[in-house]
């Protein structure tokens, strides 16, 4: 049994070593009193032992905007397994934009999984102090019976839908999100990818690939099944990744995209029409109807694929988004001393203390 313990102790603060292709912003850092070697203590079981630093206090350039308009809504989901991802990814978006204090996150976690989502409210907080956010809980029961089987066993997880009821799951004042996956790291400002346009009526934006073999997604029942793979017909649909996205939920509630995405669900569990996890369905929905944000903002597959440990470098170009997406996650391969170069551009943001020991 996992048990939360939050113990009142002075903080250290881990300077980090900036890759200099970032881009400088005009927030201010407050930088907390230290004691060498003091950290939070937020959970332990019979093997792991986590603790947490706390993260330093950004403000507001001088050029911010106080208003209701001015807030930045970011949504991502929170996991255990995943929890040190999230929070590197939290700090590099902070650490980044020129506007921190507009940045609302809103955190999805799941109802039935431990620590739970009142357990990640109070390690969010003591990690994150001054942040505003909220953690929603998120209740399986509205998936679990739609998901079919994938080729990795982490694809399956119900939380990994969340991404589908956020229309329902965030207020309905909130009218426009950026969907960020755990282990991606921001090292541009986050203003910059929330005031993209997104034209016509569709309802996400999202960097597209068109050299990408779009076919492979799908299974040859799906191709040469017409009644199925017309649903592209009349367009020209691209790869694109679910792990970024720019939505407009005004559009996605109005439009029912949730209902959209769980008829081809449903169709999955009888017709077997592809192998991965929750894209697919984004893809035969949204497919030749996702507005184009540059590549920059989501250079994914830093994780390998989906199947063996590989080491991907980075492609040319700049960068303003890392995403590791695959099966390997830099904090285990780190941890793990057998990491893959780019593992070491996430390490600055790591805000863990990490240390694996039966005790």
């Amino acid at each position: 049994m996992l048990r939360f313990k939050s113990i009142g102790v002075a903080f250290t603060l881990i300077i980090n070593i900036v890759p200099l292709f970032l881009v400088p912003t005009n927030a201010i850092r407050s930088i907390p009193k230290t004691t060498p070697s003091s950290t939070i203590q937020l959970y332990r079981t019979a093997t792991t032992n986590v603790q947490y630093n706390e993260a330093p206090e950004y403000f507001n350039g001088a050029q911010c905007t106080t208003t209701t308009a001015s807030i930045i809504h970011v949504a991502m989901t929170l996991d255990f397994n995943y929890l040190r991802g999230s929070v590197a990814a939290v700090h590099s978006i902070l650490k980044h934009t020129s506007c921190p204090e507009n940045l609302y996150f809103h955190f999805i976690a799941s109802a039935s999984k431990s620590p739970t989502p009142q357990d990640l409210t109070r390690i969010i907080k003591t990690i994150f102090p001054y942040l505003g956010f909220t953690v929603y809980s998120f209740d399986d029961s509205l998936v679990k019976d739609l998901i079919s089987y994938s080729i990795r066993e982490a694809l399956e997880d119900p939380l990994n839908y969340a991404r589908t009821y956020l229309g329902d799951i965030l207020d309905p004042s909130v009218t426009r999100v950026i969907y960020l996956d755990s282990d991606v790291i921001m090292v541009d400002d986050i203003q910059k990818l929330w005031s993209v346009s997104l034209t016509g009526s569709t309802a996400i934006g999202a960097p597209v690939y068109c050299h990408a073999n779009f076919t492979k997604y799908f299974t040859d029942r799906f191709w040469y099944d017409s009644s199925l793979s017309s649903v592209f017909e009349g367009k020209k649909p691209c790869y694109f990744n679910t792990g970024v996205m720019v939505m407009d939920l005004v559009k996605w509630r109005k439009e029912d995209y949730r209902g959209r995405i769980e008829k081809w669900m449903k169709i999955q569990k009888e017709e077997r029409i592809y192998e991965l996890g929750s894209l697919p369905p984004f893809l035969l929905v949204f497919g030749g109807d996702v507005a184009a944000i540059d590549h920059r903002w989501n250079q994914h597959g830093l994780g390998g694929n989906n199947r063996v440990h590989s080491c991907r470098s980075l492609h040319p170009g700049p960068i303003s988004l890392l995403h590791w997406s695959g099966k390997g996650k830099p904090w285990v391969r780190l941890d793990a001393g057998d990491p893959c170069p780019v593992d070491e551009l996430w390490a600055p943001y790591d805000l863990s203390k990490h240390s694996k020991q039966l005790l």
